[in-house]
This record gives structure tokens, sequence and C-alpha cells, in this order.
């Protein structure tokens, strides 16, 4: 009789336990998408944010977009190419007309050579892709973009960039098509374009002249306001 009455106690406790067992199961939080995430020594990493789409507006022969290109988005990218996703639109001041067989017609704000110029920036940023390559390119070639073909054809030699493809890209009527998107966007802008270069920070213009003298603090200010400051910018 003890022993039976053993057993029940026995089977009773288990069955306790195995009841606790299944309800943590049920109950215990179980980790998703928007979690904190550990690293692999267990500190908690929070996700980085997304960064900032800037777009800039120039023009190939323009002094100030030089400026711009050399001294504040070279050296900003190279500081903390993970806050910022470039795209670049080589139009500025310019206008064009369409003739009456189709052929695209421009005018640029420094003459035939910009336009030639611009036409083959617009072809190298379709061209090329990757981020740092693309810049490196753009960078190169604004120092001196007076013989365009010429220092096309030495930046792309050093950054090692496929010629042949961009060069059929200028040479035929899809770079002046390439250029017309540009001068499309670049109309778009709201508000209207009266500086050049402009640049927008996610779609935004702020204050131009805040951000022609200091892009990354007005990318850092950007990234801050969705979340904590990333470090890179303290």
């Amino acid at each position: 009789m003890f022993q039976k009455r053993q057993l029940r106690i026995i089977y009773l406790v288990i069955l306790i336990i195995m009841i606790v067992l299944i309800y943590k199961s049920f109950t215990q939080h179980k980790p998703n998408d928007d979690d904190v995430e550990q690293t692999s020594g267990g500190d908690a990493m929070v996700k980085p944010s997304a960064p900032v789409y800037v777009v800039v507006y120039y023009e190939a022969l323009c002094p100030d977009s030089k400026n711009f290109v050399l001294h504040q988005l070279l050296p900003a990218y190279e500081r903390a190419p993970e806050l910022m996703d470039i795209e670049f639109v080589p139009f500025g001041k310019a206008s064009w007309t369409t003739n009456s067989d189709g052929s695209l017609e421009f005018e640029c704000q420094h003459g035939p050579i910009e336009c030639e110029a611009n036409t083959i920036h617009a072809c190298v940023v379709e061209a090329v892709r990757e981020p740092r390559t693309r810049l490196d390119m753009v960078a190169c070639m604004i120092k001196n973009n007076i013989m365009p073909r010429d220092i096309f054809y030495r930046c792309a030699k050093d950054h090692g960039v496929e010629i042949e493809s961009i060069k059929k890209c200028y040479d035929s009527p899809h770079g002046a098509e390439l250029l017309k998107v540009h001068g499309e966007a670049t109309h778009a802008l709201r508000p209207a374009v009266t500086f050049i270069p402009t640049v927008t920070l996610d779609g935004a213009q702020y204050v131009q002249k805040s951000i022609l003298k200091d892009l990354f603090g007005n990318v850092c200010q950007v990234v801050s306001g969705r979340g904590p400051k990333p470090d890179v910018c303290k």
C-alpha cells in the first residue's frame, strides 16, 4: 500500500514538472526582426540605420561642383561610406531642344565642351554601379574636364573601368537620351534649382549653404534624427 502511495506521488510530481515545462515553452519570448541582435561576444548590437540618399545635381565644368565633389563629397564618403548612398545627376543649368529628326541638341552653361563632358558623366554614372568606383570616376574626371574624352580614358584606366561600352554610350543617341533624363530630373526639383551644385538628402534640400560647406555634418544630423547618433558622428 505504501509503495502504491509513493508511486502516485512520483507520478504527480512528474506530471507537475511536465505541465510547468509545457507552460514555459508557450510563454517564452521568441525574438523577431525588431529585437536587438547579439554579437558573437554576447554584447547588444543595434541594427545600423539606412544610409542617407545623397543626390548631387551638378555640371562637369562648374568650379563649385568641382569644389563640392573633391572637398566635401569625397572626404565625407571616405570618412563614413556606410552613412551615404550617392547618386549623380550631371546636367545643371543646361537646356535642350528636340530637332525635327528626333535628335537632341543641348546648350550648357559653360559651352559645348561641358555638354560633351556632362554626356560622358551620364554614361559613366549609368555604367559604373559600384559606389566607390563611381565616386572615384566622377571625382577624377571633374578635376579637369576641359578635354572630356581624354580625361575619361585616363580615369577609366586608373580605376579599372571598362571603356568600350561607355564610349559607345556617349557616341550614340543613348548618351543624349541619358542627359535628357538627368535634365528632366533637375527641372523637376522643388524648390527649383537656382545654384549648382544642388544637393538633396533623402529628397530634401534643407539649407543648401550648410550642406555645401559641411556635407558630413548635415548627413550626421539626418541620421541622428532617426535614432542614436552613430559613433563616427560623435
